[in-house]
């Protein structure tokens, strides 16, 4: 059987592969190889490891059995159309995603980014510059966009603070609320909108559901930038409507030098490093692994997903 592993691995994780693969998986390494050599190896493949380019998928593809995407969202593969299964990360990243948006919301009522330049400016500013101005997360009204992994664990997590939690899903019987009719009638009584939506939602916090948030509320986003109405967020950021904004993805990564966001004082930038974690790699790998088992055995697989739908 033969592996293509697209994904950029750390030699840690490579040799981590390596030392739990059957005898009888070989795999080849796409970026071991000259850039011409690379779609014929892939073409080769039986089961494929990354996230490669959609247009890899224009010719066909006899040989390809299984697909471990190395992503939680894989929307740019919405047209590609393959007969058989393919699985993504599952919750993977979901805890430490949601960690990011809890640190990002508390960071922001505790005022730590202006305490960190502070602190790189050598100032003692003594306790009324910001110790007045300091805000508590605890039993706060969110709304969660999403009931997907990411989503139910920033739940989780905000429990711990006593918030209160909606969590906005077409179908998901978890959720409390369903359309975006619901989520606007929502937003005048919530104090922070978490962003979990997959990139096939694209444009579905739109200027109007902007415009309908409390004044002085927080927008935080994990999901997919493309989900946002980014300029009537800005605007709002820039009038001093919201209170802040927690981005960890934005409609352009990098962000152009030239964009707002860089200067706001009020919007924190984690720069997509939301799913961060200690052997993240080797994490990725353990996924592969154990749905290679699976598919050897011809057991149903984990994380399967629908590339036409988007999740």
């Amino acid at each position: 059987m033969r592996l293509f592993v697209y994904s950029p691995l750390s030699p840690a994780a490579r040799q981590h592969l390596q030392s739990q693969l059957p005898a009888e998986v070989i795999p080849t390494y796409s970026h071991d190889l000259p850039a011409e050599q690379r779609t014929a190896a892939f073409q080769e493949a039986q089961v494929l490891l990354g996230n490669p380019p959609p247009t890899w998928f224009a010719a066909p593809l006899p040989n390809l059995r299984f697909w471990q995407i190395d992503s939680s969202g894989f929307e740019r593969y919405q047209g590609v159309h393959l007969r058989i299964p393919v699985a993504n990360m599952g919750d993977f990243f979901a805890w430490p995603c949601a960690e990011t948006m809890v640190a990002g919301l508390l960071a922001l009522y505790r005022h730590l980014p202006e305490l960190a330049v502070l602190q790189t400016e050598k100032k003692w500013v003594g306790g009324a510059f910001v110790r007045n101005r300091a805000q508590l997360l605890r039993g706060r009204r969110v709304v969660i966009l999403g009931a997907g992994a990411i989503g139910r664990a920033v739940r989780q997590q905000l429990s711990g603070f006593e918030c209160a939690v909606q969590l906005l899903a077409r179908t998901n019987p978890q959720a409390q609320l369903h359309s975006k009719e619901d989520l606007k009638a929502a937003l005048p009584e919530t104090d922070i909108v978490v962003n979990c939506l997959p990139g096939s939602a694209e444009g579905f916090f739109s200027a109007d559901l902007v415009a309908a948030m409390r004044p002085g509320s927080i927008y935080a986003s994990v999901g997919r930038g493309n989900t946002t109405d980014e300029p009537a967020l800005i605007a709002a950021l820039q009038a001093n409507r919201l209170g802040g904004a927690v981005l960890d993805v934005t409609a352009t990564e990098p962000i152009p030098t030239d964009n707002p966001l860089w200067a706001l004082p009020n919007v924190l930038l984690t720069q997509h490093t939301g799913g961060g974690q200690p052997f993240e790699d080797e994490g990725k790998v353990d996924v592969l692994l154990r749905n290679l088992t699976l598919l050897r055995s011809g057991q149903p697989l984990e994380n399967l997903v629908e590339l036409n739908r988007g999740y």
